[in-house]
């Protein structure tokens, strides 16, 4: 009996010192690691990259775009919703589409004055056929871009700084690639007016001018919209 009472405390040191050994060789384990990233909260999965801006001539270029629908929406002047979602008021370059009805402000100012110009500018006809034709273009513009999808080439540039961005369109039409403007002066439905631009294919301004200046001697020997109103 004896015997078997003193064999616990030969062992106890033992036990002590291997327990001592385990735990030091487990600080000096976790001491050589390296100590663990620290989180920043974000998903763990690869980073998508995000997609190239594409740009042409200076400008940015917006492919699959769809017309938007808003009151304001004119031959020349449109709401546009762009590929991401975001949507932004166009004004082309070169051309100026007449009024498509006689309006009223609060503070009482008008569009007469306006209306006045463009028909005094397209042949010297009257006001009401001015908006005659301003309501051929608005439909001819609105109906094609509703058609199908576009693309617009922009520098972001706003000519009245009221968030109305001028951008050259770019529409099919007939199966051939077009400039809206083309088609606007070809038809005898606009002016050419306003801020003039580079092509984004490298054309100079001018020579695009002189461009519609030939569509728009072709539309008046056709006697084509507006220019079918001329009694000479």
């Amino acid at each position: 009996m004896a015997s078997r009472s003193l064999t616990p405390k030969r062992r106890g040191p033992w036990i002590t010192l291997l327990i001592v050994i385990a735990i030091g060789v487990k600080f000096y384990t976790e001491s050589q690691q390296p100590p663990p990233a620290k989180s920043s909260g974000t998903s763990q999965s690869p980073a998508q990259p995000s997609p190239q801006l594409e740009k042409i001539g200076g400008y940015e270029v917006y492919r699959n775009c769809a017309l938007a629908e808003a009151r304001s929406n004119d031959g020349d002047s449109f709401v546009v919703r762009l590929p991401s979602g975001k949507q932004a008021i166009f004004r082309l370059y070169f051309v100026d589409t007449p009024e498509s009805a006689f309006r009223s402000y609060a503070g009482g100012e008008t569009n007469h004055q306006r209306i006045a110009d463009q028909a005094a500018e397209m042949g010297h006809i009257t006001p009401e056929q001015a908006v005659e034709i301003g309501k051929v273009g608005m439909h001819f513009t609105l109906d094609l871009l509703a058609s199908r999808p576009f693309t617009i080439y922009t520098r972001w540039d706003s000519p009245f700084h009221d968030d109305r961005y001028h951008a050259h369109l770019e529409v099919q039409q007939d199966g051939k690639t077009r400039w809206l403007d083309e088609l606007l002066i070809e038809r005898g439905l606009a002016r050419i007016k306003t801020k003039p631009a580079d092509l984004p294919d490298g054309t100079p301004a001018a020579k695009h001018l002189a461009h519609l200046r030939d569509l728009e001697r072709a539309a008046k020997q056709a006697r084509r919209g507006v220019w079918s109103f001329r009694t000479k």
